[in-house]
């Protein structure tokens, strides 16, 4: 529309609301045509914005510094935290953030001063949706729960707790103690109280809901019902397409550099080696909280980072697949079906346990409970009908139990495959 028009003025004859965002009519005939069409892209992401999530702010635990439970780069840690109402004032979802590993000083301080590595670099509000989300129609069973996300700063799935701090690097591995002093925080605040309790967590933080589910489960009263919930955390061990063992080597490094052994639980260090406890293929066995696992059996992250990573495929032979699974080649496609026969070897090592859920899609996908178009959407990924959201809150509250394992790619239109960008590190 012209915006000389008269039409056009009288169509802005009015403030728009959005958000929280006024925009007058004043300013929109004001505008020129080229700057109308970017008003009318931002009031599209404004309405996307307040119909899949709303935003959150942070809280620093500033307490947490005297006991030396810091960043690594010995800034206080932080989450975001929205109050619980109504039936659900009493019930707690504590989420743990991902965002891999350090595995050693370098890696480390490359993180150090990002949001990854130091509270001062976490953006203010960060947007809640998903598992997340306070609308009942986007999550039934906990849009009224109290709700936090944990943010990742430590590096090693809060397991870290080395006392001497270099002065020539100022890292600080602490994450065990981050941990500890968050869930102690939140007690206070209330989670004393907990009817239920959920703790959950994406990619490195799903590692960190199964590494933490017991003790997790101890800090809380003993009335209290917890259960543990790992996206995309069920990390295999598998080589690499040279034939090496990349990410047990690398898991190796993150223990060392980070002290982690002694705390991973011993149920796991009396059997195998600390840095193997990593891989929830020899940890999860031992845990006695109900465990519920997510997971694509093509992750992207593992297809990416173990199956492929940089090292192994000095020629970029990968690449392209690795950015979107329709670009793999034959090869590339048997050789990811081969990963998947492994995880779910790798699952069934587990035992059968009927107080375990799973949801295993065959999608080539990381993380699928944060992002409300895989939580629970009218297009969502589904598993005999059923929407992730729907079969993790039957398995909390004991409705029906949920031990599904999708067919193999390329069976589930219901997808919601991962393209990334093709500027990006195939190690990212």
């Amino acid at each position: 529309m012209d915006p000389t028009s008269p039409h056009y003025r009288q169509s802005v004859s009015h403030s728009f609301r959005f958000s929280g965002v006024t925009i007058s009519s004043h300013l929109i005939m004001m505008v020129d045509a080229r700057l109308y069409g970017w008003l009318n892209l931002l009031i599209c992401i404004l309405i996307t914005l307040k119909a899949d999530g709303f935003y959150v702010g942070i809280t620093y635990v500033e307490n947490a510094v005297v006991k030396g439970a810091v960043c690594l780069d010995g800034s206080p840690p932080a989450y975001h935290f929205d109050k619980g109402f109504g039936a659900g004032i009493n019930n707690w979802l504590v989420h743990f953030e991902g965002g891999g590993w350090c595995n050693n000083v370098t890696t480390c301080l490359s993180r150090k001063n990002t949001r990854l590595g130091s509270s001062k670099q976490m953006v203010k509000q960060i947007v809640f949706s998903g598992i997340l989300s306070n609308s009942q129609k986007f999550n039934p069973d906990f849009y009224n729960w109290n709700r936090i996300k944990v943010r990742y700063c430590d590096g090693a799935s809060f397991t870290g707790d080395v006392e001497a701090v270099n002065p020539a690097t100022n890292l600080h591995f602490r994450g065990a103690r981050v941990f500890v002093a968050v869930i102690e925080d939140l007690l206070a605040k209330g989670m004393k109280n907990a009817k239920n309790a959920l703790l959950s967590g994406c990619s490195a933080g799903g590692l960190t809901s199964i590494l933490h589910c017991d003790s997790f489960h101890s800090l809380l009263p003993i009335s209290t019902k917890v259960k543990c919930l790992s996206d995309a955390g069920y990390f295999i061990n598998v080589k690499d397409v040279s034939g090496a063992q990349h990410i047990q080597d690398f898991y190796h490094e993150v223990v060392t550099t980070h002290g982690s052994a002694k705390n991973i639980p011993v149920s796991c260090t009396s059997t195998v080696k600390p840095n193997m406890c990593f891989f929830p293929q020899y940890m999860a066995r031992h845990i006695k909280t109900p465990l519920f696992l997510l997971n694509a059996a093509y992750d992207s992250w593992q297809i990416k980072n173990s199956l492929a990573p940089g090292v192994a495929d000095p020629h970029g032979l990968w690449h392209s697949c690795k950015l979107d699974i329709k670009s793999c080649s034959s090869s590339q496609l048997q050789t990811m079906q081969g990963f998947r026969v492994e995880f779910l070897s790798a699952l069934s090592s587990l035992g059968s346990s009927s107080s375990r859920g799973m949801f295993i899609n065959s999608c080539y996908a990381h993380c699928q409970s944060e992002m409300q178009e895989t939580w629970l959407r009218a297009d969502s990924p589904v598993l005999n009908k059923m929407p992730i959201a729907k079969a993790v809150g039957d398995w909390f509250y004991d409705r029906h139990p949920f031990q599904k394992i999708d067919c193999a790619y390329p069976c589930d239109s219901s997808c919601h495959n991962r393209i990334f960008d093709t500027k990006e590190h195939p190690g990212a």
